[in-house]
């Protein structure tokens, strides 16, 4: 078996460490709700930054919204 070589980051021992105890069904849905809001909450402020950094408005992002930005499918 391969050995990972680089150490747990201080979210995964800390996670490790809560989830080294017996949880019941509803205390794991709280947690996984509170992990959930948690990180949209990161998102969502990591959003707000961009767009005051870049001074988007409501014609930025429906310039964002129309513009096709996929890569054609070669036949």
């Amino acid at each position: 078996m391969e050995t990972i070589e680089r150490p747990l980051s201080n979210l995964q021992l800390e996670l490790l460490k809560a989830f080294s105890h017996q949880l019941d069904d509803k205390d794991l849905i709280e947690l996984k709700g509170m992990l959930a809001s948690f990180f949209a909450k990161k998102a969502i402020e990591a959003a707000n930054e961009v767009w005051d950094k870049e001074g988007w408005n409501e014609e930025k992002v429906d310039e964002l919204l129309n513009t096709k930005l996929r890569t054609p499918y070669n036949k």
